[in-house]
């Protein structure tokens, strides 16, 4: 298979299962409540770990290939202060938070809309950046991406829903934003020769926006739930997290030559 084809394919797949966490919600709202918490938990473990385990060893190695001499770890900076500034000046939140706190602020649903599709497109070209360097690499990262987006589609469709949008509505919303992310894949790897020199800027911005995500979203919120006797079951997830993409790389990389 050619490399848009892995793209294009991995990018649907990601964006669809990360749509899953809202399409139960629309079931069973108060069991998929429940277990947020854990998801974002998972979650972080596997962003932090593509990013130190996956990205950050890729970056340095596609920086020695090339003759470079990028600073990874200043890229990686950039990238986790770029992040925060997109949050901190144009609205952009990542919805860890509960329907009640969201409910305060009128503009939520456009706001909602504008960031969700944002996010996605930068989860489409660090999807396709990672596919341009390996197929391994590739799917490791659409992993970590659809990890990270479970927890906050469940948060986006339960704004949207008790903001009184309809089922159908919210669900078609969701979907047409999840469409941002192949336009940033395929956009990405048009721009194929521009990205592949810049591969190891590439990689080590994604690596600092998982932490970003993971650092100053996702543990934050496990840190502050008042869940009795999930605090143990929070740190094993994220530790499965960690766990379960190790074991991927492990089992990818033998199976499938960069």
């Amino acid at each position: 298979m050619s490399t848009l084809g892995y793209i294009i394919i991995f990018t649907l797949l990601g964006s669809v299962v990360s749509l899953i966490g809202g399409i139960l919600l629309f079931i069973r709202e108060k069991a998929v409540y429940k277990v947020a918490h854990l998801l974002a938990s998972f979650a972080a473990g596997a962003l932090l770990a593509t990013a130190f385990i996956d990205l950050l060893p890729e970056a340095f190695e596609a920086a020695e290939h090339s003759g470079s001499d990028v600073n990874i770890f200043t890229w990686v900076l950039l990238g986790f202060l770029f992040f925060f500034l997109i949050e901190r000046f144009i609205y952009w939140f990542h919805h860890h938070h509960s329907p009640e706190e969201h409910q305060k602020d009128q503009a939520v649903v456009p706001l909602i809309i504008f960031g969700d599709s944002i996010h996605n497109f930068i989860d489409g070209v660090a999807i396709a950046a990672s596919f341009l360097v390996s197929v391994p690499l590739g799917i490791v990262t659409t992993f970590a991406v659809a990890a990270h987006e479970i927890p906050q589609e469940i948060g986006d469709f339960g704004v949207l829903l008790h903001k009184g949008l309809k089922k159908t509505k919210v669900l078609l919303i969701n979907l047409l934003s999840s469409l941002a992310a192949l336009v940033g894949a395929i956009l990405t790897y048009n721009l194929g020769e521009v990205v592949e020199g810049y591969l190891p800027v590439f990689l080590a911005i994604t690596a600092g926006f998982f932490i970003y995500i993971a650092a100053s979203d996702l543990i934050p919120e496990i840190h502050s739930g008042e869940r009795k006797g999930a605090a143990y079951l929070e740190t094993l997830t994220l530790f499965l997290g960690v766990a379960a993409v190790w074991i991927a790389i492990l089992l990818l990389e033998p199976l499938i030559a960069h």
